[in-house]
């Protein structure tokens, strides 16, 4: 199996623009494509380093375990030290960035037992499930961790507001969605 993206891609002669969260941690992203509608510019934008997804395993009992994405960002915190710490082991440089943990390194090739696949919406069933490549595991506190990265592309949808700032764009919002399959559409006609 392989990754539905070129996680070698270097960053050279490619356009990049930085995104901050409310905490002030910066994304530094590609832009892989950008539309002008109504006088607005829409770009699509992916992470230049490695995201990482961190899980935590909770008990339900008579052999059944949960998997539960971390997204607190205190718990996230909490425990960041420990993550940072077993993933350099692994020669991959947990980073706290905005809107997702990244790494730099270089990730193992991907082996189709070290695949987990999530149901992130237990009530849509047409909604695909997320497949995440297996990094490593801790524990924190007697609860154990799993990092992951994801094997399709993480996209973030953003637009420049009317200082010339990027600001992201909720796929949900009004009007927002012929634009959306239009950056889509540019994305997957690249291929």
């Amino acid at each position: 199996m392989s990754s539905h993206f070129d996680r070698d891609k270097e960053p050279y002669g490619e356009e990049t623009v930085n995104l901050v969260d409310a905490n002030g941690r910066n994304l530094l992203c590609y832009v892989e494509h950008s539309l002008e509608s109504d006088g607005t510019v829409y770009l699509l934008l992916m992470p230049i380093n490695i995201p990482i997804v961190i899980i935590s395993w909770e008990d339900e009992g008579e052999e059944e375990t949960e998997a539960v994405m971390l997204e607190d960002d205190a718990e996230i915190t909490a425990i960041f030290a420990n993550a940072k710490a077993v993933l350099a082991e692994r020669n991959l440089y947990l980073k706290h960035t905005a809107y997702t943990l990244t790494a730099t390194g270089e990730l193992p090739p991907i082996e189709e037992e070290q695949i987990l696949s999530l149901n992130l919406d237990e009530e849509d069933e047409e909604i695909e499930s997320e497949e995440l490549q297996f990094l490593a595991s801790f524990y924190h506190s007697d609860q154990k961790y799993s990092v992951y990265t994801p094997l399709t592309p993480l996209l973030f949808f953003a637009r420049y507001d009317a200082r010339g700032e990027i600001e992201l764009v909720s796929p949900d919002e009004q009007g927002f969605q012929p634009i959306l399959e239009e950056l889509l559409f540019e994305e997957f006609d690249d291929r």
